[in-house]
C-alpha cells in the first residue's frame, strides 16, 4: 500500500493504521451483511417444499430441533420431511399459512409472515414479543395471532397479550382487539385489564372465539367482526378451537391453581352447554387442533399428541419433538 509523501515518519504509521482499521471494518460489514443475507436465507422454506402434493389430512407440525416446518410421514427418514419456513408458531388453511417468527434482540420482536400454499411470502408485518398463537380460518382469508408482550407463559400471574386480526381479503390489520366492544354478564364491560388471546375462526370468516382475561378470570367469548363485538359466554375457557362442523369447541381448563400442569383438555358442546375432559389426564398449555370431527391434536411435553375428542380412548403420539400441528387440507 502506498504512503503519501510529505509525513512525518510517526504520521505514515498512523495513516497506516488507519487504512488497515478501514479496510477490515469493511470487511467485516460485508461478513456480517453475508451472514444476515445467509440466516435470512435458512429462514425461508427450500424449493419444492409445499403444501401442495402431500395430499388431504397429511400433518404439518414445526421440528423442534431445527426450528423449521416440516410434514409428518411415516415412511421418511425420523418420520417427518424437514424443508418448511422456520417458526416459532405455525398454523395453515386454505390457501394461506400463517408463519409467526421471532427476531433476535432485546426487546423482544418477531414477524408475522403469510405466505401461500408454496409457502412463498406475501406479506410480512414487524410485532413487538414473543409468538404465542396462531390461526387462519378455513378459507384462508382471516388471520390472527397473539403475542406475549410482556411474560411468557400463562401459568404466570403477571403477562400480557397483543392479538391482532388480518383479512387478506381487504388487506385490513386490526393490531389489537382489546378495544372490542365486550358484553359480559349482559352487560357492557370496560376494565383496563381486558386481555384476548387464543383466537379460532367459524366457517363464514366473521363470527370467532377467543379467551378474555378480565378480574383475575378467564372467559370464551364469541366475537363478530362485522358488527365488531363480542360476548362472554362461559367462564373458565383458554384458547379454543372451534371443531369443523361447529358445533363444539376444544379448550383448556384450568383446574389447579399451581405452576405445573394447571390446565386440562376440555371439550364443550355449545347448543347443550355440556363439557367433559377428554383421555388425556395429563396438563396441556395448547390450543388443540380439530384433525377431523372427532380427534383433536395438540402439543404436549415438547410432543405432538392426538386423542379423540368424545373422551374416550387414549392419547398417541403422533411427533415426537415437535409443535403447532397443523393439516394441509385446503
Amino acid at each position: 500500500m502506498p504512503v503519501p509523501t510529505g509525513f512525518s515518519p510517526r504520521a505514515r504509521v498512523w495513516i497506516i493504521v488507519l487504512a488497515l482499521l478501514l479496510l477490515g471494518g469493511g470487511a467485516t460489514a460485508y461478513t456480517l451483511r453475508a451472514a444476515s443475507g445467509h440466516r435470512a436465507a435458512d429462514r425461508a422454506a427450500d424449493p419444492g417444499f409445499t403444501l401442495d402434493g402431500a395430499g388431504p389430512g397429511v400433518l404439518y407440525v414445526r421440528d423442534t430441533a431445527t426450528g423449521r416446518v416440516a410434514r409428518v410421514d411415516p415412511s421418511a427418514p425420523g418420520g417427518r420431511v424437514t424443508g418448511g419456513p422456520a417458526c416459532d408458531r405455525f398454523h395453515a388453511a386454505g390457501n394461506t399459512a400463517l408463519c409467526l417468527q421471532r427476531r433476535p434482540g432485546v426487546p423482544a420482536r418477531s414477524y408475522a409472515i403469510v405466505l401461500d400454499r408454496r409457502l412463498r411470502e406475501v406479506r410480512r408485518i414487524g410485532l413487538p414479543g414473543i409468538p404465542s398463537r396462531a390461526r387462519v380460518s378455513a378459507s384462508g382469508n382471516v388471520l390472527a395471532w397473539t403475542m406475549f408482550a410482556t411474560g411468557d407463559s400463562y401459568a404466570r400471574s403477571s403477562f400480557s397479550t397483543r392479538t391482532s386480526v388480518l383479512d387478506l381479503r381487504t388487506g385490513y390489520l386490526v393490531k389489537n382487539i382489546e378495544q372490542i366492544p365486550l358484553t359480559l354478564g349482559g352487560r357492557r364491560h370496560h376494565a383496563p385489564d381486558v386481555n384476548y388471546w387464543g383466537v379460532g375462526f367459524a366457517a363464514d370468516d366473521n363470527r370467532f372465539y377467543a379467551t378474555v382475561s378480565t378480574g383475575g378470570r378467564t372467559h370464551l367469548v364469541e366475537g363478530d367482526l362485522a358488527n365488531w363485538s363480542a360476548r362472554a359466554l362461559r367462564e373458565n375457557v383458554e384458547c379454543p378451537s372451534l371443531s369443523p362442523d361447529g358445533t363444539r369447541v376444544a379448550f383448556k381448563k384450568r383446574v389447579s391453581e399451581g405452576p405445573r400442569e394447571p390446565w386440562r383438555l376440555y371439550v364443550l358442546d355449545l347448543a347443550t352447554g355440556r363439557e367433559h375432559p377428554v383421555a388425556e389426564g395429563r396438563g396441556i398449555d395448547d390450543q388443540a387442533l380439530w384433525t377431523d370431527t372427532a380427534t383433536l391434536a395438540y402439543g404436549r411435553g415438547g410432543d405432538v399428541w392426538s386423542v379423540p375428542a368424545d373422551g374416550s380412548g387414549s392419547p398417541r403420539a403422533l411427533a415426537r419433538g415437535a409443535s403447532s400441528p397443523t393439516l394441509a387440507a385446503r
